[in-house]
């Protein structure tokens, strides 16, 4: 068995700020593949460079090795438990579920809620599944919001229970190939069924442990995936469980992710994006090695060898869509910032004049030297970029020492402060979702056709080469998520809860490509308008103060989970059946 620390800027972060650290989750990973990783190194490093800088002295010695990435995680954790006031706790899991003969043990930790909690038969607990980062992330949803709103509602109990190998849930010395083969779907939902059936909570005397007491299970995103499996899995132990954003469809190809942007955006954004790209493609397709470089040069990026890590990087800003929130204070609103960016005016011209002329009008042109021009959108795109992205490379690297992704090296060190190799793994072995451009071709499209199947899952054989005990597959096995139910996923006391322009729509069973379902009580069945990535999942104190969709789908919440636990009052006879 074996506990540690691990890193303050978890995997989930691309180009955040400071502030943000500890508020987003590991979809930028998924979304940007080795780009994703490179950036998650630089903003790691630029993260540790910007505390120490200020305290020297979260660089400490510990167990014979350097830790400061360690240190800082525990420093920001310590920060956001005294913010939310709820003390860690530790729960004793096995490390393999199915080995008869393993004696191997770690410790899963897990926050607990009591403030609202009233004993008596049938008071419920509201647990919100960890996913794929530090449960310390999830503590706001258990301060106000939907843990929170549901344990006040109910008279129950909320609990988060962090993910295994994550935060501090780690079960292993390091993120080998073979360290990290017990980090899969069935291992993960034991734990969760394991915990429910045997978890004694401190100061509480009763026995709250399932099946003898009423759980509803929450997870948002890949958790809501694994909050619809549970339901299936271990349905004696889920009363119930909201899936919410839940990506129940596994798929090798994840392009329409970008397309859900493209259609969903502001249209000028949408239009100079598709543009860009088709100018962009056109260039690495045809054009002479002089004027890519031109082109990578706006973008800061001439030095970079190969054209595909090139677009990658290109792909960077679209991944804040789904950091939108319907409070900018829970998300971010930093895909508008850069749509605005994209038009931003140029010499004599304003804003408003350049996006009425047509893409590439004399008057839109911008000369680079000789007679080399490119409309005003691109040159803004580079701009973007080269401040943003390109700037985060430190000045004693190269841009392919920062962007380039065609070094295997660069993605093989196991130690646990590498925690990208988490969400990575699970990528590579059972969920997929590797975003590329359209199949189609002729398609409009937001990324360039050079983000290919075959490049964004390279990282697979970087990262994890074979093991003595695991070997990656060559492509992920999707069939162990979607043998669980897929788009048609479904059990009484089982919600599904969408939003309307959520990048992630088309892998849930509210995708176009699923069939319709009726709402009701017992299979609840809901899109939030205008809904980005669980949005239920945030909350205000007062819901009264809430916008009018989140009051109506926290209402409805309300109603259908006091609603399913009236049903486990009256099967167990503490009430009668109207």
């Amino acid at each position: 068995m074996f506990s540690a620390l691990t890193w303050a800027i978890t995997a989930t972060l691309l180009l955040s700020e400071a502030s943000n650290v500890l508020s987003k989750s590991p979809q930028n990973l998924r979304l940007l593949g080795p780009q994703g990783i490179n950036l998650w190194k630089l903003d790691t490093e630029a993260q540790q460079q910007s505390v120490i800088s200020k305290d020297p002295g979260l660089l400490v010695q510990e167990s014979g090795r350097f830790e400061y990435g360690d240190s800082l995680k525990n420093k920001q954790s310590n920060m956001a438990s005294k913010k939310y006031d709820f003390r860690a706790r530790w729960f004793e899991q096995p490390l393999d579920h199915f080995a008869s003969k393993s004696s191997d043990t770690f410790h899963q930790r897990y926050w607990v809620n009591t403030r609202h909690y009233k004993p008596r038969k049938g008071a419920p607990v509201i647990v919100l599944d960890g996913g794929e980062t530090s449960g310390e992330d999830r503590l706001p949803f258990l301060d106000t919001g939907i843990v929170e709103i549901l344990a006040r509602a109910t008279g129950g109990v909320g609990v988060v229970l962090e993910h295994r190998y994550y935060g501090e849930s780690i079960p292993v010395s390091n993120f080998s190939t073979d360290a990290l083969r017990f980090l899969n779907n069935a291992q993960a939902a034991a734990d969760s069924a394991n915990f429910m059936k045997h978890v004694k909570f401190d100061g509480i005397a009763e026995d709250l442990t399932a099946p003898g007491t009423p759980w509803i299970y929450y997870g948002g995103s890949y958790a809501g995936a694994r909050a619809a499996h549970m339901k299936i899995l271990y349905p004696d132990i889920v009363w119930g469980s909201i899936a919410s954003s839940a990506v129940t469809h596994a798929a090798l190809s994840n392009w329409q992710y970008m397309e859900v942007i493209r259609t969903a955006a502001d249209p000028k954004c949408s239009k100079h994006l598709v543009n860009s790209i088709t100018t962009i493609d056109s260039i690495l397709s045809n054009g002479p090695d002089f004027i890519k470089n031109r082109l990578k040069g706006l973008f800061g990026l001439s030095g970079l060898k190969y054209d595909e890590d090139f677009v990658s990087v290109l792909e960077s800003p679209l991944s804040y869509w789904q950091a939108k929130c319907w409070d900018p204070e829970f998300g971010s609103t930093k895909f508008d910032d850069f749509c605005h960016a994209l038009s931003s005016p140029f010499g004599i011209f304003s804003a408003e004049t350049l996006d009425d002329l047509p893409y590439e009008h004399p008057d839109r042109m911008i000369t680079i030297e000789g007679d080399l021009a490119f409309d005003v959108a691109l040159i803004n795109y580079g701009k973007w970029v080269k401040k943003n992205i390109v700037s985060m490379c430190p000045k004693n690297s190269n841009v392919e020492q920062c962007f380039g992704t065609f070094d295997d090296e660069k993605y093989q060190s196991t130690s646990l402060d590498q925690d990208w190799r988490l969400w990575t793994f699970q990528v590579c072995t059972e969920w997929g979702y590797f975003t590329t451009a359209p199949p189609d071709q002729k398609q409009p499209r937001i990324i360039s056709k050079l983000l290919t199947l075959d490049y964004e899952s390279k990282i697979c054989k970087q990262a994890f080469p074979k093991g003595d005990y695991f070997t990656v597959p060559n492509l992920p096995n999707i069939t162990a998520v979607n043998a669980l139910g897929d788009f048609g996923i479904a059990a009484d006391r089982l919600a599904i809860i969408d939003g309307e322009i959520d990048p992630w729509r088309p892998d849930t069973p509210h995708s176009d490509d699923a069939e319709d379902r009726e709402d009701t009580i017992l299979r609840p069945f809901k899109l939030i308008p205008n809904g980005v990535h669980h949005y239920d999942e945030y909350g205000w104190k007062n819901l009264l103060e809430e916008p009018h969709d989140i009051r109506k789908i926290h209402a409805d919440m309300i109603h259908f989970v006091t609603s399913w636990l009236r049903d486990w009052r009256v099967e167990h006879g503490l009430e009668v059946d109207e």
